[in-house]
């Protein structure tokens, strides 16, 4: 089973406007796709993550294949991207003998967790790895393994709670989806069982992905291990017991049976859980259907659950990659995608920024045009413009690109000092007497 990451051709913009009922409360969410850089080669199937090395956010690819699609052309191959140069370079390679597939990785603190994968043999074998490798972002180097998986897995979903525990959901191992939950405790280096999941093969997948909101796991999408791999569509949620996390309750729903997915990137933005890209039908390493209906097309989709209300959401945008094993997760707001495969399976070096903004309003704020900022870009001084007393602006926050606060204050009807931020893109909240938050993105330079 294997994996491949894809990247978004040009920028796109959207909006969805979803209606919590219980409270007459309306959740815009708009997104914005970027393309800010390379790799330093192109490679699909690669494992991808984020880390911070004294305050500046890196993207980190893993593995994967090249653009032959061969399993000759997997690989151990690893990069780093700063994400606030651009520069892109190779760091170490994965550490082991042979290329890897299916892996995931993900970040606890200073450290990423690469866990699992599998290796393509010249025969057509396959053979799932229970290795879980451990780098360092600070030292930018390879640490000494972490304990092993108790069962060899690739192609899991992987999340991470609190911070502190890293779950390790079904997938495939050797020749079968499995239905071990398995969570690693950094902290005293061991991997526990969690409640399996129910012996019902909509439950079981690989090539499924997802995240976790606050104490519940929500995982979508993926492939049966039944006749040719079929895609699923089903909802499943785990509600994690705070007090004893290997305790979970598992569940099931089909929010919407015409809406499937696979190897798709897992996110949250807010109480929100995004599922970018991948296709919808299930495919091999190299890109060709299962089912023998040939190459497969990326879906070009976003599905968003709304955690709160239930509300399930599938937008439709230019060009989304489908493949995905992983996202560079910057901020709550800020996502970046690498590698993978475009249109025609072909294999892309590019990588994309993810912008959301998420506000919440009592009102429809798309004609929130009757404020205007400039000029932008700006080297000193941002000036505000209102038309109307209900736009009138009671406060402002400037978020650089990491999420971080980095300037905010009461509005005093004056233009807002940026002369001592730093060249960059940065976002501005504006909060007006009505209560209306309203974000414009700002181009700093010098």
């Amino acid at each position: 089973m294997d994996t491949k990451i894809r990247s978004i051709i040009r920028v796109t913009t959207y909006c969805i406007l979803a209606i919590a009922l219980s409270c007459n409360l309306s959740v815009m969410a708009q997104l914005t796709i970027t393309e800010v850089g390379t790799l330093p080669e192109a490679v699909a199937n690669n494992a991808v993550c984020e880390g911070f090395v004294d305050g500046v956010p890196y993207l980190y690819s893993f593995a994967g294949i090249d653009s032959t699609k061969l399993y000759s052309g997997t690989h151990l191959k690893s990069y780093r991207i700063n994400l606030e140069t651009g520069v892109s370079e190779s760091i170490e390679d994965l550490p082991g003998d042979q290329g890897l597939l299916g892996v995931a990785a993900s970040r606890i603190g200073n450290i990423i967790y690469i866990v699992g994968g599998y290796t393509a043999n010249s025969d057509g074998t396959e053979v799932s790895s229970n290795k879980v490798r451990r780098y360092d972002v600070n030292q930018n180097a390879y640490l000494d393994d972490a304990a092993d998986l108790i069962i060899a897995t690739d192609d899991q979903v992987q999340a991470v709670w609190r911070d502190s525990l890293l779950y390790v959901i079904t997938g495939w191992s050797n020749s079968t989806n499995i239905r071990f939950v398995q969570i690693y405790d950094p902290q005293i280096d061991t991997w526990s069982l969690g409640t399996f999941l129910p012996n019902d093969v909509n439950y079981l997948s690989f090539g499924g992905s997802g995240a976790i909101v606050n104490d519940t796991i929500y995982y979508y999408g993926g492939a049966r291990s039944e006749g040719s791999f079929g895609i699923q569509n089903g909802l499943r949620m785990g509600v994690i017991n705070p007090s004893n996390p290997t305790e979970v309750e598992w569940s099931i729903t089909t929010p919407d049976a015409s809406i499937n997915g696979y190897r798709m990137a897992g996110t949250t933005v807010g109480d929100q859980v995004h599922w970018i890209g991948g296709s919808n039908n299930t495919y091999n390493f190299d890109g060709i259907a299962y089912d023998g209906s040939g190459g497969v097309p990326p879906a070009n989709q976003e599905i968003i659950l709304d955690t709160e209300t239930g509300d399930f959401t599938r937008v439709i945008h230019d060009e989304i990659p489908m493949d995905l094993r992983g996202i560079a997760n910057v901020s709550d707001q800020v996502k970046y995608l690498a590698g993978g495969m475009l249109a025609d399976q072909t294999v892309t070096d590019k990588v994309y920024r993810l912008q959301w903004s998420l506000s919440d309003t009592h009102e429809d704020l798309r004609d929130d045009l009757s404020i205007s900022l400039y000029p932008n870009p700006v080297s000193d001084y941002i000036n505000i413009d209102y038309k109307s007393e209900e736009q009138q602006l009671r406060s402002y926050r400037l978020i650089n690109g990491r999420g971080q606060i980095v300037l905010s204050d009461d509005y005093k009807q004056q233009p807002i000092d940026v002369r001592h931020i730093p060249t960059g893109t940065y976002y501005l909240e504006l909060e007006t007497i009505s209560v209306t938050m309203i974000e414009r993105q700002i181009q700093i330079i010098r």
